[in-house]
């Protein structure tokens, strides 16, 4: 299979290429650097290309022959739709690792051009929100009828650049929900909760997160809240937003924060080694009764790379029909289990 990591010198496009590249996979290495794509490219021993989002023409000619590209280059609210484009155009399958409300909701509904055009879309490949989006999906099989989903995550290690220019994004907006199948503003009496994660309670409070978009399409249900219990290292940051207000929407105060979040330089190995991703759901139906569950992950970007490169090779065999899908949708819910250290809990 001929493949490609866009992004492939960012922070998580460097596991995954690492990864890859110890399991015997052959990826093409592409992004704007080319100092930096020759120095991985060394590394690696991978074939790297150079190209511009931006240039059209440039962005097909280098999709020539490249069967399935991992997008790993945020933020993809800039970044997902010329990507997309490329691919719907050249036959080239498409995943990415995007955990944006609007980026789901835009490459979904592109569901249409990319049967016609013989293409899988499936952003999400990482965690976000692939153990997410699979709990909801077992969570759902086990309670037909489910009306209301609550999800929550929790990773206690650092985050990368490219998440922390992400975060950023959302500064000074308001969380965001499902309720009665449409997204809007999480009501006031659900904006946090406390989670039982398989390590323990704590409090987590209402994000705008990705199953907002893509639960409602895995599970048919309309009700959906995601919560989280923010890392230690986001913390401050989350904080200092919640004083300054829509003010840190501007244009001026959000460059100042991406420069800054940008020097970030990401978890250690070491680190991630002592980590652990959690997450944590419940579905309930008309009459109360409920469901719950939980999954114990790797550190939130390890689990990513296992995860891109076991779907990439997945979209690569043919075995998914041309379509746009969530995660669970394309591969089934229970493709949680074949993950990396992941672990679900009895769902009961």
């Amino acid at each position: 299979m001929s493949w490609m990591i866009y992004g492939a010198y960012g922070y998580t496009g460097r596991l995954v290429a690492a990864l890859a590249a110890e399991r015997g996979e052959l990826p093409i290495l592409a992004g704007r650097d080319e100092r930096r794509l020759r120095t991985l490219g060394e590394r690696f021993e991978l074939e790297y290309r150079t190209v511009n989002l931006s240039d059209p023409a440039e962005l097909r000619a280098a999709l020539k022959g490249i069967e399935v590209v991992a997008h790993c280059a945020g933020p993809f609210s800039s970044t997902s739709a010329p990507m997309v484009d490329a691919c719907l155009a050249t036959s080239t399958h498409y995943l990415d690792i995007t955990g944006e409300i609007d980026v789901f909701e835009s490459v979904l509904a592109r569901d249409d051009e990319a049967r016609h055009a013989g293409v899988v879309l499936l952003p999400g490949a990482g965690f976000d929100v692939v153990p997410s989006d699979c709990l909801a999906a077992l969570l759902a099989r086990a309670l037909p009828g489910a009306q209301r989903l609550e999800l929550a995550l929790r990773g206690t290690g650092g985050v990368s650049p490219g998440t922390a220019k992400t975060a950023m994004e959302s500064l000074g907006t308001t969380a965001r929900a499902r309720v009665g199948g449409v997204i809007g503003p999480v009501p006031s009496d659900r904006r946090r909760r406390q989670v039982e994660f398989a390590d323990g309670k704590t409090t987590a409070h209402a994000i705008a997160w990705g199953d907002v978009s893509t639960a409602f399409r895995s599970t048919g249900i309309g009700d959906i809240v995601v919560y989280a219990a923010m890392p230690p290292a986001i913390a401050p940051v989350m904080a200092l937003a919640q004083v300054a207000g829509p003010a840190t929407r501007s244009r001026l105060v959000q460059s100042l924060l991406k420069r800054t979040v940008g020097r970030l330089p990401g978890p250690s190995a070491e680190t991630r080694a002592k980590t652990q991703g959690q997450l944590w759901g419940q579905v309930t139906d008309a009459s109360g009764t409920s469901v719950s569950g939980t999954i114990t992950t790797l550190d939130p970007y390890d689990l990513t790379a296992d995860s891109v490169v076991r779907i990439a090779q997945r979209l690569g065999t043919g075995t998914v029909p041309p379509g746009a899908y969530t995660p669970s949708q394309a591969l089934g819910a229970d493709f949680v289990r074949d993950l990396d250290g992941a672990r679900v809990s009895t769902i009961a």
